[in-house]
């Protein structure tokens, strides 16, 4: 079912206000003016006739008496007094057979002889409208009697009928005026009030409505006026706070699924990378056990000469080389659960220490190491995290100009943190998100794999910590491998 009227939506509140309110009370403000002013004229026109009726009444006696003594001098100055009111139009004085004794004013009266007679006999005040003289009139008829009350004749005042008219369309014009008058003033009281009331502060809620629209999305609407206003101010807040913990939603989880995506792409790399690595270690390990034992059992030899033991002895550097090689390529290819067990950092470090030791000397690199005393076990992938430090490790001797090598760690509140600063030319900002990549490296070809920094970065992500990046302050890098506790603590409970 369609509503009574419809709101249309092109016109402000104002004009509805105008439109719904003031205009519904003028028309019930006018027709209820229309009503009294109709009564208004009634009275108006009844106290016109009572006005003529008074006027008769006053010379009735005087014109009595002036018949009776059969005096045309009192009858005429009755008359005349009566015109000098200002309200007569004409008088006219007949004998009682409608006979015409004397008139003032007018002449040739409507009223015929018939009539006037049927008025004297009838001996009542009687009023009635008619024409005189082409004009509309208002007449009024008062027998004159004796004072035995024996009809004498009868009293004819007339009132022009326009001024009946004039008076009534002059009330007609003020209360138009009235009307109109009280119409402006209504409409000016509405609008003010709708203004003071309402006008300005939905005023300031378009204006903060424009001010989030051109980007301002920390603007907040001022919570005052009216309590219907600050409630929609509060509503209209709250909604702007749920609209922006939504999108803020929608961002973390765009970032998280971002993430997953690239984690997803990146294991999918790394499986695919690990399973070639797997597959060429297996095919070069045999052939490399084989090239190192013939060498070997050829330096054994009592007649070989200086230049062949030299080739010998490169042959089996090389194949050391490529034997390290391979089992770099074994580490980033094995994706096998951690096998945790408890291990001392310090006994940790010193097994890393005689691992790349005689690296160390051959490039005259010291190696500091630093810690706490405190000899505290956890749970770790002790072989894994070996690893990572040794490549680490390997990466500074190789990188560092000259000077020691600081290798130090520390408890924190949530795990355990190895460093290992150098004093190298460093790294540059435009590589450094491709160092952990597998294959990428900055030494010439021949001399890394590529492989030793994402052995570290896959082993820090297995034990649920990371692997930073920084600058030392003496100058060169500093690698950071932290290692979490509650990592450590599942891990342990999965072992």
């Amino acid at each position: 079912m369609k509503p009574f009227f419809l709101f249309p939506g092109n016109i402000s509140l104002r004009t509805a206000l105008l439109l719904y309110m003031v205009t519904p009370l003028m028309i019930a403000i006018a027709l209820f003016g229309a009503l009294a002013l109709r009564s208004m004229e009634s009275r108006v026109e009844e106290q016109m006739k009572k006005d003529l009726e008074l006027v008769a009444r006053a010379i009735q006696l005087p014109l009595s008496y002036a018949i009776e003594q059969d005096s045309m001098l009192s009858m005429q100055h009755a008359l005349e007094s009566a015109l000098a009111i200002g309200r007569i139009y004409s008088a006219y004085v007949y004998d009682q057979e409608g006979t015409e004794i004397l008139r003032l004013g007018l002449e040739d009266p409507e009223p015929k002889t018939e009539r006037l007679t049927e008025l004297a006999a009838d001996g009542e005040n009687t009023g009635e409208y008619g024409r005189i003289a082409g004009r509309q009139v208002y007449s009024y008829f008062v027998p004159l009697t004796d004072r035995g009350g024996r009809i004498l004749g009868l009293l004819h005042l007339t009132r022009r009928g326009k001024e009946f008219s004039d008076h009534i369309q002059l009330i007609r014009i003020r209360g138009g005026i009235i009307l109109g008058a009280l119409l402006i003033t209504l409409s000016a009281l509405v609008l003010l009030g709708h203004h003071r009331a309402l006008g300005k502060h939905l005023k300031r809620l378009t204006e903060s409505m424009s001010v989030i629209a051109s980007g301002e999305r920390s603007h907040r609407f001022r919570e005052t006026g009216p309590r219907e206003m600050v409630s929609l101010g509060i509503s209209f807040n709250h909604m702007l706070n749920s609209i922006e913990e939504a999108e803020e939603t929608l961002r973390r989880q765009q970032k998280k699924q971002e993430l997953l995506e690239r984690e997803l792409r990146h294991s999918e790399k790394l499986a695919a990378l690990g399973r070639l690595a797997a597959g060429t270690a297996h095919e070069l390990g045999s052939p490399l056990s084989v090239i190192s034992g013939k060498a070997q059992r050829a330096l054994r030899e009592n007649n070989l000469g200086e230049n062949q033991k030299r080739a010998f002895e490169d042959i089996r550097k090389q194949v050391v080389r490529m034997d390290l090689i391979i089992r770099q390529l074994l580490d980033f290819s094995r994706r096998n659960p951690l096998r945790c067990s408890a291990a001392v950092p310090a006994q940790l470090m010193a097994s890393v220490i005689a691992a790349v030791s005689e690296e160390a000397g051959f490039h005259t690199k010291k190696i500091r190491i630093r810690g706490p005393e405190e000899k505290k076990a956890f749970f770790m992938d002790t072989m894994r995290v070996q690893q990572a430090l040794i490549n680490l490790l390997r990466n500074a001797i190789q990188c560092a100009y000259a000077g020691e090598i600081e290798f130090c760690w520390q408890y924190e509140k949530k795990g355990i943190r190895f460093s290992v600063c150098d004093k190298g030319p460093g790294i540059a900002p435009e590589i450094r998100s491709e160092i952990f990549e597998p294959f990428f490296t900055t030494k010439p070809a021949g001399e890394g794999t590529g492989l030793g920094l994402s052995v570290v970065h896959t082993v820090a992500e297995e034990h649920g910590g990371f692997v930073a990046l920084a600058d030392n302050p003496g100058g060169g890098t500093c690698f950071h491998l932290f290692i979490p506790e509650q990592a450590r603590k599942k891990e342990n409970e999965a072992s």
